[in-house]
């Protein structure tokens, strides 16, 4: 049998990202899919998209954001995501530690690194567009905040964001959390269904 990958278009700065996350191990265990993580600036395909964030899209249709509201308490519950809640500094500049996450990926340790910071954003609460927030934050879970933090500033690091980023747009990707199955693309935390279901082909 031939494993599946399963690609996640991810940024810290989008709750729903961070929601789909922690519903993926069980469709995980039950595809048997792997999980590859691509990090990219929201922030840059949206301004390459014309996208915007729900709360400026829908802010003229107080409706659509209040359903948009009851869908994420919707999955919220049925995931049972208790720790989730939303980062009191939202939105967060997730500049440097999307620049943080091509460092873990390149220094082998991605998944580890998402998980903390995932942590911090959307339980924790805290300010992680803070450099010394950020590097308090990595240095007790398991990182060396300051190193890591320096080696968001290489050029080689920049640039692979960036190009992660373009790649995306490139292939259609509007927004994130977007999934990707042998080219094809689903977007949002309510398509998880539609992506099982792929996998499951």
């Amino acid at each position: 049998m031939v494993t599946k990958s399963l690609e996640l278009i991810f940024d810290f700065g989008s709750p729903n990202a961070y929601l789909s996350m922690k519903a993926l191990p069980e469709l995980l265990d039950r595809t048997g899919a792997d999980l590859v993580i691509t990090p990219c600036l929201l922030g840059g395909i949206f301004k390459a998209t014309g996208n915007k964030a729900p709360m400026i899209q829908y802010a003229d249709a107080p409706a659509k954001l209040a359903y948009e509201n009851l869908e994420m308490r919707r999955f919220i519950e049925r995931h049972r995501l208790t720790k989730f809640r939303i980062n009191p500094h939202f939105p967060v500049n997730t500049l440097t530690i999307m620049r943080g996450a091509i460092v873990a990926d390149d220094e082998g340790n991605l998944d580890d690194y998402v998980d903390a910071v995932n942590r911090a954003m959307w339980e924790d609460g805290l300010k992680m567009d803070d450099p010394e927030v950020i590097a308090t934050f990595l240095s007790a879970n398991g990182f060396d905040g300051p190193a890591l933090l320096a080696r968001t500033q290489e050029p080689a690091i920049k640039a692979k964001l960036a190009q992660n980023t373009e790649a995306a747009v490139a292939r259609g990707v509007f927004g994130i959390p977007t999934f990707f199955i042998d080219g094809d693309m689903f977007f949002g935390k309510d398509r998880l269904v539609q992506v099982e279901e792929a996998l499951g082909r």
